[in-house]
């Protein structure tokens, strides 16, 4: 089992869950909550404990975004060839993946990761430049890692639902 998989079920990311993420509103807003969430972390400076509240409600949306949008009509959007690549990733126990496609994934989730880390680092120490680079390192794995599943789609055969 890919070590993702607990968390497309946490998700809920079934069939009919992938199809919905697959919307460019979808991949694009889950996209946009990394500074939000970083912001919300910062604003305890000026709200206290009510920081929690924007956090939680973020956290909630990221958890319910999946299914906010309806399946797109069309697929070509790149968000969209990204998420179906990404659920093809995560069936690589079942359907192996392309051998240039087996390596590089674990490399960009780990360069996400470590930005995440730094990001988390500089929000609780309230550092701005760490908090800055992490974000930086975490959108530009988390970005480099969609343009792979997008590759990785297109070498396995196109759409998929």
């Amino acid at each position: 089992m890919a070590w993702e998989e607990p968390v497309a079920r946490a998700f809920r990311l079934d069939a009919a869950g992938w199809a919905r993420h697959a919307n460019p509103w979808s991949g694009w807003t889950r996209m946009a909550v990394l500074p939000l969430l970083a912001l919300a972390g910062w604003s305890r400076v000026w709200i206290g404990g009510w920081a929690a509240l924007p956090l939680a409600l973020l956290v909630v949306f990221l958890w319910l975004n999946p299914r906010l949008f309806p399946p797109p009509r069309h697929l070509d959007a790149w968000i969209s060839r990204g998420v179906l690549g990404e659920q093809r990733w995560l069936d690589r126990d079942r359907v192996p993946v392309p051998p240039q496609h087996r390596r590089l994934p674990h490399l960009l989730a780990a360069l996400a990761g470590a930005g995440a880390i730094g990001l988390v680092y500089g929000v609780v120490m309230l550092e701005p430049w760490p908090t800055l680079l992490g974000l930086v390192v975490a959108y530009l794995g988390k970005l480099w890692f969609i343009d792979r599943m997008v590759w990785l789609q297109q070498d396995m055969g196109g759409e998929r639902r």
